[in-house]
């Protein structure tokens, strides 16, 4: 049975309840949830990375308001987030109302003020697995208010805002990789992004698609990949994540090496740094920041080694190329946790998978593995049992879905 349509019907009568909304006068928004499989952590340094959008999704289901209010409820969070268009409030810590408050605020930088707002419901079964519910919840509440007022915003307009949101509504550092992944991922397809030609505004990519960005199909000889999003348990870090302290140390090792080179006054970031300049100055660097820049270049090759592989079919390489990032990610970007480490290492010693990572920074959320359906089904039950003895108390929450690849927001 399609989950989506049962979740809709769920939505529809929940309007129906909450703010008296008929079915005729609802509208619907299907943001899917999205995997990284190379290029971690280092989209914020305008590296190239790659994504997929996956078969399950954040459902929004709203009706616009003729008045610059906004009132959402979430099916799995508590509480009301209403607010005024006319003022919009500044951002809570935890709070999940924050998306819908950082897009308002986001489109009116772009658009300026907007007179409608609207009621809605947000649900959406994977919040805090590590799969980018907060830029798909983003992305969902920029497209209805854009709707709601007649806006319609390019697909490059909607990451730049989505962006907008993280950077300057919450602070948080990061690149484009998650709103772009969940924007033009398609089904059976690998989504590239060069988030360098995306910043510098280079012509259109392919199809139309933004600049620097395109979808891979696999061989049509190929059979489809499979994904199990292996969720630890964890939605609270164990410890501080830091990301913004890695984009600093990131910065410091770029700033390093391009003085090195003679070009102190280029950005400072990873990606102005040719490869040929850090094998010449890489010993100028110690400590974290030349573990970064380690990271950076080395998830910059495996990126280069995986759509090759991809291209060609040979999903066995790829999945090489992806336990070999979250290795990295461990040792040279060191984030992660005990629990999403050993729930990595339990998916890449199983039989017939060919590849896992953990999901994000690894502090919290799933582990992503890759391989034939047949072999991740036939892992979970003893990765369940191995991650229990290890991990108890998380394994108690833990949780694991087969999906597929998938098409992006709709």
């Amino acid at each position: 049975m399609d989950v989506s349509r049962i979740m809709r019907e769920k939505l529809i009568a929940e309007l129906r309840a909450r703010w008296g909304i008929a079915e005729s006068g609802a509208q619907f928004i299907e943001a899917p949830y999205r995997v990284c499989p190379l290029g971690a952590h280092i989209d914020h340094q305008l590296g190239t990375v790659t994504a997929m959008t996956i078969s399950r999704s954040l459902i929004f289901a709203y009706s616009p308001f003729e008045s610059p209010v906004v009132r959402l409820a979430s099916l799995n969070f508590s509480g009301v987030v209403e607010f005024s268009l006319r003022a919009v409030p500044g951002p809570v810590a935890g709070d999940w109302g924050n998306y819908p408050r950082g897009a308002a605020h986001a489109l009116q930088q772009q658009f300026g003020p907007l007179n409608r707002g609207l009621v809605g419901l947000v649900a959406g079964d994977l919040a805090e697995m590590g799969v980018s519910s907060s830029a798909a919840l983003g992305l969902a509440c920029l497209l209805a208010l854009a709707r709601a007022n007649n806006i319609a915003p390019t697909l490059e307009t909607l990451i730049r805002m989505d962006q907008c949101i993280e950077n300057q509504y919450l602070g948080l550092r990061n690149g484009i990789l998650d709103q772009s992944a969940i924007l033009l991922g398609r089904k059976d397809h690998l989504s590239v992004i060069d988030c360098r030609a995306f910043a510098l505004g280079h012509p259109p990519g392919r199809d139309g698609l933004p600049p620097g960005m395109e979808r891979v199909s696999l061989p049509a000889s190929h059979p489809a990949a499979c994904i199990l999003v292996a969720f630890s348990g964890l939605t609270r870090a164990l410890v501080g994540s830091d990301y913004n302290r890695r984009v600093d140390e990131c910065a410091e090792a770029a700033r390093i090496l391009l003085a090195a080179a003679g070009r102190p006054d280029a950005p400072a970031r990873l990606s102005e740094v040719t490869e040929a300049e850090y094998e010449a100055f890489r010993d100028r660097l110690t400590g974290a920041p030349a573990r970064r820049a380690a990271h950076y270049f080395e998830e910059t090759q495996r990126v280069r080694d995986g759509l090759l592989a991809w291209r060609e079919g040979d999903l066995q390489r790829f999945g090489a190329r992806v336990r070999e990032s979250g290795l990295s990610s461990l040792r040279n970007y060191e984030c992660g946790s005990a629990p999403l480490a050993d729930l990595q290492e339990l998916l890449n010693t199983a039989p017939g998978i060919w590849g896992a990572r953990f999901s994000g920074a690894g502090f919290r959320g799933s582990c992503v593995a890759f391989g034939p359906p047949e072999a991740l089904h036939s892992a979970i039950p003893r990765v369940r049992d191995a991650y229990a003895a290890r991990h108890p108390e998380a394994a108690r929450r833990a949780a694991f879905l087969l999906c597929e690849t998938g098409d992006g927001l709709r």
